[in-house]
């Protein structure tokens, strides 16, 4: 029999469960519609008994706040523990984003806290607090009533005995959001008095001194801060700097251009010193868990790096909880030209029969959704120009990438997928495999064009690596057909290894 799961792993999973459905169908919905299809995602989740939540917990409220930029839910335990949690979801953006939106050059009072005393936060962790819980629920279980509307009825319906307890988590932002929400809900009065405890996740920082005073005083029966520790989000915006100096071994190391990045956001806080609340638990101090695959002395390796260890799967897996069931994924379409009209074959994983296909903004109406999962055939719709194939469900939206592109009308998207070597010395014959390639392509290993290419097919060309000025770097292979050049990803580096 397997042992029960811990508070981390119970409150990790809740709070991965928030990015469920977190992005709008590319060909557009309603918010009604969206706010549906989380419920049924999250759902679906909360009644997994594989999960660390053991199926054990059922949603009683859910909203989205305007323009989808924050999202936060309520659950409550139905086995018998007497115990809620208050999830936030935090802004959908990309990590770049996250730290370039938050307002931090300016504080702001935070009265809501419920301080005998003034305390600030940052304006911009205001302003996402502010929109959770002005948010109303539009869809059921709870329509048409706020965050503090939602679990004051959810107390009133809890039994005296034992005492409730109402946990505050959230991931990244989510975190952020949920040491606001924490004091502010302390702070009122309830049918039947919880005990409150707070345990974040990725958190970046929500205020200065004042606020830390304050947040620390107060009896939380739990109050822990989890951050992986070469996660660089919640280095923001205590100390966001130290990340330039990363990764140890095997890297990847900062390159230039990152340090630049990180000095420039890093100075947004105008001077305002930030400080983090509660007690650091902190997580991969060995830098043992990372993308093994993102690890060269590139801008890009470095900042894929820094998504994987900020993801809800990394932090899943550092506190030793199960991975949530993934969204759909596509990795390739085919053909990747063509007229609206034509038949297309969609791979990929995690597609259910419930699947939605879009052409960039534009909704497939015709398609046939594999038993396997792994497969759906579609009638292109009308569109333009070069788009993303994307297919949602009510688990989320697949990422767009690059092999998952169609171009209506043609020719193909030129994409570098994969090469073989990732090293060698110069004059290496190395294998490029990808899509949209043709005879005539040429070849370029940073800037330096290579002297022999052999085009194979349109999925594969074969280069030998030319000389560099510098023969100890690692380069993005890039081929261009026409006027069409690959875009670069770590997929298509290639690290020279001397002469």
């Amino acid at each position: 029999m397997a042992p029960d799961p811990t508070i981390a792993q119970v409150t990790m999973t809740l709070a991965a469960l928030a990015a469920t459905g977190a992005t709008p169908r590319p060909s557009g919905e309603t918010p009604e519609h969206q706010t549906e299809r989380i419920i049924t995602g999250i759902d679906a989740q909360l009644s997994d008994p594989s999960l660390a939540t053991q199926g054990a917990w059922k949603l009683v409220w859910l909203a989205l706040s305007e323009a989808n930029a924050n999202m936060a839910y309520i659950a409550r335990s139905t086995n018998g523990s007497n115990e809620f949690a208050v999830v936030a979801r935090g802004t959908d953006a990309d990590l770049t984003d996250i730290l370039e939106d938050l307002d931090v050059g300016t504080v702001v009072p935070f009265p809501e806290s419920g301080s005998p005393k003034p305390i600030a936060v940052s304006k911009g962790a205001m302003d996402a607090f502010k929109r959770v819980v002005n948010a109303r629920s539009i869809a059921s279980p709870s329509p048409n009533v706020t965050l503090a509307q939602a679990l004051t009825a959810a107390l009133n319906s809890a039994p005296s005995s034992p005492q409730p307890t109402v946990y505050l988590t959230g991931h990244s932002l989510g975190g952020c959001i949920a040491t606001m929400l924490a004091p502010y809900l302390q702070a009122q009065t309830w049918p039947k008095q919880p005990q409150f405890a707070v345990i974040t996740y990725a958190a970046p920082t929500a205020g200065v001194q004042s606020f830390v005073d304050y947040f620390d005083s107060v009896p939380w029966v739990i109050d822990e801060r989890h951050n992986n520790a070469y996660d660089l989000v919640p280095h923001a915006w205590a100390d966001l700097d130290t990340a330039a100096g990363w990764y140890p071994s095997p890297g990847p190391q900062a390159t230039e251009e990152v340090k630049l990045l990180i000095g420039a956001i890093s100075k947004r806080t105008k001077g305002n010193v930030y400080v983090q609340p509660g007690t650091l638990c902190s997580m991969n101090t060995g830098y043992t868990s990372l993308a093994k695959n993102l690890v060269n002395k590139t801008t890009q390796d470095f900042l894929g790096q820094v998504a994987f260890q900020h993801a809800n799967s990394t932090y899943l897996d550092l506190v030793g909880a199960p991975a949530v069931p993934s969204g759909p994924v596509v990795t390739d379409v085919t053909p990747t030209f063509g007229a609206p009209g034509a038949t297309v074959t969609i791979n990929g994983t995690g597609f259910s029969p419930d699947s939605m296909v879009d052409f960039g903004h534009f909704a497939c109406t015709t398609r046939n959704i594999d038993p396997s999962g792994i497969r759906i055939t579609a009638k292109v719709p009308s569109g333009t120009g070069v788009v993303h194939v994307r297919v949602t469900n009510t688990l989320g939206t697949s990422p767009a990438v690059a092999m998952g592109q169609f171009a209506y009308g043609g020719p193909a998207p030129v994409v570098v997928s994969a090469v073989s070597p990732t090293s060698g010395k110069v004059g290496t014959p190395v294998t490029i495999s990808g899509s949209g390639f043709a005879d005539g392509a040429t070849v370029h290993f940073k800037d330096k064009a290579s002297d022999s290419v052999k085009f194979v097919s349109t999925g594969q060309i074969t280069a030998t690596a030319p000389g560099q000025l510098d023969d100890h770097q690692t380069v993005n292979i890039t081929v261009t057909v026409g006027k069409a050049t690959s875009p670069t990803s770590p997929a298509d580096e290639f690290t020279y290894t001397g002469q």
